[in-house]
């Protein structure tokens, strides 16, 4: 198997923070759960990618004890990976971990879709892997600036439109499922 699952800052982090919104995350957690069930089915190796921020007193400050899985998405890893840069790449073994393995492909999935989400598919684009990104298992919050508010749904539009193309091919989980037919690691 050539690809890998990288499942981004799926963690207890998040549900700490002022914005989590529980009817924004549970469409999510169904697409998120149905594409780490695909992949295992498949063979398709789980990335567990978690963020801290050590001494930032925030809900990613190890000292709070929150970094770790978000409860459902326990699953075993194949690797995890702790990072403190937005991406996936800068300050882990990441890009190692995959090479080792001929993995030229990663799907990507998980929390803030604006940010770590898409900071990894571009970074992970210019270093060589081809990108799929699961929008629908990415998961966002509203973000106000200047007066103006953009809805979860916008930003994960305005990604998905900047990256299609250009750093990922943008997939949902149905066109994993049919592609990934059959195989096994």
């Amino acid at each position: 198997m050539t690809t890998a699952l990288l499942m981004i800052d799926v963690q207890a982090s998040f549900p700490a923070r002022d914005y989590w919104d529980e009817a924004l995350a549970g469409p999510w957690r169904e697409r998120q759960r149905e594409l780490l069930d695909l992949a295992e089915a498949s063979g398709v190796p789980l990335v567990r990618i978690l963020h801290e921020a050590p001494g930032s007193g925030t809900p990613f400050d190890p000292e709070r004890g929150l970094i770790r899985p978000l409860g459902g998405f326990e699953d075993a890893a194949a690797a995890t990976f702790r990072k403190r840069a937005h991406n996936a790449f800068t300050d882990t073994g990441l890009e190692a971990w995959l090479r080792e393995r001929d993995i030229r492909r990663v799907v990507i999935g998980g929390i803030r879709t604006e940010q770590c989400c898409e900071t990894t598919a571009r970074v992970a684009s210019d270093l060589g892997f081809a990108v799929d990104f699961v929008g629908e298992a990415t998961l966002t919050f509203p973000m106000t600036r200047l007066g103006r508010t953009w809805s979860a749904e916008e930003i994960r539009s305005r990604t998905e439109l900047v990256l299609e193309g250009r750093f990922a091919r943008i997939v949902e989980v149905a066109t994993l499922r049919e592609e990934w037919r059959g195989v096994a690691a």
